[in-house]
């Protein structure tokens, strides 16, 4: 490995000594993808338990039946194909999101800085590290100057790390806090973490309550199915009897037909839809969706973390004023130092103080030779500027002046302000240089900074929103307590008894985040300040402990880990790299207004779902008996596999479709899956056995006896329809008709009829189903009225009490 010598740890390599690098492959460049690669996009959809069972039957069918019995395929293929392009979409977003926010180096070269891509670092390069810098390669400092590491993306710590000089840091950690200069001594494939930057972009999908429903009915009918086929292919060949040809090869097919009843494979393919659908929907609105099951987590979120700078306020920030506190002989210290500890156009805070400083020419200056600095941390919130002899320090009033008996009435001026959501920071002199970053006793104040924020417009009524659906907001700050309390009161924040919002300096929580105490506080807080990050992912876990669902917004490195923890991370378009990298949503255009939209989004699939879900799991249930009852009874098996498809495409697969995309903002409550069983499956065991009853009274083993089941099942499927599309608004009620108009057709055109091996009933026949189909419509009324609908109230009543 070729090494630095002292020269080049001050001026850099030279181009000849950058280009024999390159030469040599000892570049930063890994070729890492920023999300899945499109095999394994292909693979995640593809081969999947519900793929396989469809696939089998549906060779199986093709080899021994009709291709007409094996339509059921194209759904399975439908599926797939929706869940590869909304990745594949989402995958494009990703690596388009990756490439416009690339992190760059400011390299040293030759003796001069420049600006290049991450890519271009090549070993034994010198960068340059400053605020917000993302570190793309390992190596060791040279230089320091108050240099913070936030290396929790690696360690899981997120107390940043004072780096000395010689000390290593590593790719994928961040700069919090002051500058330095490191001397790259790992780059590419050698990097100790070359794989954090793949692992935090990677396209994960979240597990959500509707799939893990799915997933468990998966499971069941996955275990049933080898008894199911060895029943059905038993009875059916016992029922032919030895004289019929090929008997085995249609009991095959007909075993085959009970696996794809059973599988409810159209919710399979809505859930993706919906899914797919609702994403699109959000970026349409400016919110990225990463994991698209996330869609639904949206449905469950009642509580919601915010941060006070990009929701409350726009980030902008104007020095009101400058308040010298009084006549002293360290008017030059004091701007000396202002303007050394806010030449920062980075920081909002710094800009602003900067901005003031410059519009006087007359403020005092002084030289000095021996000078140092500490540059801001979130952690300590205060810096400092001094000579040998002194030292000038600019931070929060709590940190500076607290405690101290003769300050009383300066407190009581910051609080003033602070009332009236100012920020205020206090500027003290110490006569002394400060040791190891500790503050030394006695301050001398000189100043006040008096900082007003710009309040964004649309945070009332956001806030609003949130208050109606019964979503508790929390404001998570660094600011003074009193400061966003008063800001967020003035864009109407309230407490949940509609008082004013509750205020806690977090200095004042509880070390053990676990303690009772702690959990009371957080459960009646609704404005902390003075958080550091660690508390942050503390309060999340805190509020997650007490059964919330909880959503955090942030911007910040310090806010990643609580973001990660959180059941919802949003993260905003302009912030860093590695907070998005870590959330499921995106808001692309820093816009705070999105956030209702995209819990309405959430609701409304989670509430559709649970509408349509039973209308899939009523199918399982009367497939199933159709197995058993045949068998049983020595019945030949009533329907084949395009005879289910004809009655789920008109009771299921298209008007769910449509339902699944109406309007509805029902208030998430748990229970999803036993709500729904319980009208699928006593609706379920009624569809099975009128259908079963019509079957064989009007014939056993003919396809009259087949039409005549199918149609009663249309019917009462029908009914069952329109329980779980209530209330019967005009265009569901349309919706309706126009599937048994539909039903009626499939058996009145010939070629239609022939394709789906029906018969046309005679009157009397037609009769029949008509009456049979409405009074198992009518008994799953009853069953609805006493088993389902009383939870379904319940648990909009429990919505509503939320709200």
């Amino acid at each position: 490995m070729t090494t630095s010598t002292p020269e080049t740890a001050i001026t850099g390599l030279t181009p000849q000594e950058v280009e024999t690098r390159r030469q040599a492959g000892q570049v930063n460049l890994t070729k890492l993808p920023s999300s899945r690669s499109l095999a394994s996009i292909i693979r995640a959809n593809v081969l999947t338990l519900f793929n396989a069972i469809l696939s089998v039957a549906m060779v199986i069918v093709i080899v021994f039946g009709s291709w007409q019995d094996a339509v059921f395929g194209g759904i399975m293929i439908i599926n797939a194909i929706i869940g590869i392009f909304s990745e594949v979409r989402a995958k494009r977003t990703l690596d388009n999101l990756a490439i416009v926010d690339a992190p760059r180096a400011q390299v040293r070269r030759d003796g001069l800085t420049e600006q290049i891509d991450v890519d271009d670092i090549v070993l034994d390069d010198i960068i340059e590290l400053s605020l917000g810098d993302q570190i793309a390669a390992d190596g060791e400092i040279l230089e320091v100057s108050g240099l913070e590491i936030d290396e929790s993306m690696l360690t899981g710590e997120s107390r940043p790390v004072l780096k000395q000089i010689g000390d290593r840091v590593l790719a994928g950690t961040s700069v919090v806090a002051g500058s330095g200069l490191m001397h790259v001594q790992a780059v590419g494939a050698d990097l100790y973490a070359q794989g954090i930057a793949r692992h935090a972009r990677t396209f994960s999908l979240a597990t959500s309550e509707i799939q893990q429903g799915i997933n468990k009915i998966l499971r069941v009918i996955s275990v049933a199915l080898p008894p199911i086929i060895l029943l059905t292919l038993w009875s059916q060949t016992r029922i032919a009897g030895d004289g019929v040809p090929h008997a085995w090869q249609h009991a095959l097919v007909l075993a085959v037909a009970s696996v794809v009843g059973m599988i409810p494979q159209g919710l399979v393919l809505l859930t993706s839809m919906n899914f797919a659908i609702g994403s699109a929907t959000l970026a349409r609105r400016g919110a990225l969706v990463q994991e698209l099951p996330a869609v639904e987590v949206l449905a469950r979120v009642d509580a919601l973390c915010l941060d006070k700078t990009g929701t409350l306020t726009t980030g902008g920030i104007r020095l009101r004023s400058l308040e010298v506190l009084e006549t002293h002989d360290f008017d030059g210290e004091l701007f000396t130092a202002l303007r050394v500890l806010n030449d920062d156009e980075t920081n909002a805070t710094a800009h602003a103080v900067k901005e003031y400083l410059d519009s006087d020419s007359s403020l005092p200056l002084e030289h000095c030779v021996d000078s140092w600095t500490i540059p801001f941390s979130s952690a300590r919130k205060w810096a400092a500027w001094g000579t040998a002899e002194s030292s000038i320090v600019m931070g929060a009033p709590e940190m500076l002046i607290d405690g101290i008996a003769e300050l009383e009435g300066l407190r009581q001026k910051v609080r003033l302000y602070a009332e009236e959501g100012l920020r205020v920071l206090v500027v003290v002199r110490f006569g002394e240089r400060i040791q190891d970053q500790t503050l030394p006793e006695r301050p001398m104040p000189l100043a006040l900074l008096v900082l007003e924020e710009d309040l964004r417009d649309d945070a009332r009524e956001t806030l609003e929103y949130f208050r109606r659906q019964g979503v508790r907001v929390r404001i998570i700050s660094g600011d003074s307590p009193t400061t966003v309390a008063a800001l967020a009161a003035q864009v109407g924040l309230q407490s949940p008894d509609g008082n004013a919002p509750q205020a806690f300096d977090a200095r004042q929580l509880p070390s053990d985040p676990t303690s009772p105490e702690f959990l009371a506080i957080v459960e009646s807080t609704d404005v902390f300040g003075r958080v550091t990050p660690e508390q942050k992912r503390a309060l999340v876990k805190a509020l997650q402990t007490q059964k919330h669902c909880v959503a955090m917004t942030g911007d910040g490195v310090n806010d990643a880990l609580a973001l990660k923890d959180a059941d919802l991370g949003i993260a905003m378009g302009n912030g860093a790299a590695a907070t998005k990298a870590v959330s499921q949503l995106v808001l692309v255009d820093q816009k705070f207004s999105v956030l209702p939209s995209v819990l309405g989004e959430g609701r409304r699939i989670m509430a559709n779902m649970e509408r349509v879900s039973s209308l899939f799991l009523a199918k399982t249930t009367y497939a199933t008996l159709f197995v058993i009852l045949s068998a049983i009874f020595a019945w030949r098996y009533p329907f084949l596999p395009r005879h289910f498809t004809y009655v789920d495409t008109l009771t299921i697969g298209i008007p769910a479709f449509f339902i699944a995309l109406g309007p509805n903002n029902r208030r998430y409550v748990p229970g999803f899956l036993v709500r729904t069983l319980s009208l699928a499956i006593p609706s379920g065991i009624v569809l099975g056995v009128s259908a079963l009853a019509v079957y064989s009274s009007v014939g056993d083993g003919t396809a009259l006896g087949s039409t005549a089941a199918a149609l009663t099942v249309l019917i009462a499927g029908l009914w069952l329809l329109s329980i779980t599309a209530r209330p019967l608004v005009p265009w569901r009620i349309a919706l309706i008709c126009t599937m048994a108009a539909g039903g009626v057709l499939g058996v009145f055109i010939p070629v239609a009829r022939h394709f789906f091996a029906f018969e046309w009933p005679s009157a009397s026949l037609w009769l029949v189903i008509v009456c049979a189909g409405l009074c198992a419509g009518a008994v799953i009324e009853a069953f609805s009225r006493v088993l389902y609908l009383g939870r379904l109230r319940e648990a909009e009543e429990e919505g509503r009490a939320r709200d």
